[in-house]
């Protein structure tokens, strides 16, 4: 295991009280620090304001289709 999964096992150890109950659950916990570099690597490339959310422009394209 790596210094990475060691960290969650053990902050999950002390804000939770409990140890990885099972293989899945030791799998998705290495997985997470793909996801954090993912997500990092997207930093200063996306700004939530640049584009509507998928919400908003489903309600625009409706408001204008409405016309």
């Amino acid at each position: 295991m790596g210094a990475f999964e060691t960290s969650v096992e053990a902050t999950i150890a002390r804000w939770f009280g409990i140890e990885p109950p099972n293989d899945p659950a030791r799998r998705l916990a290495s997985e997470l620090a793909g996801t954090i570099e993912a997500f990092e690597a997207l930093r200063g490339q996306i700004v939530f304001e640049d584009e509507p959310s998928t919400f908003e422009a489903a309600l625009q394209a409706t408001k204008e289709g409405a016309r």
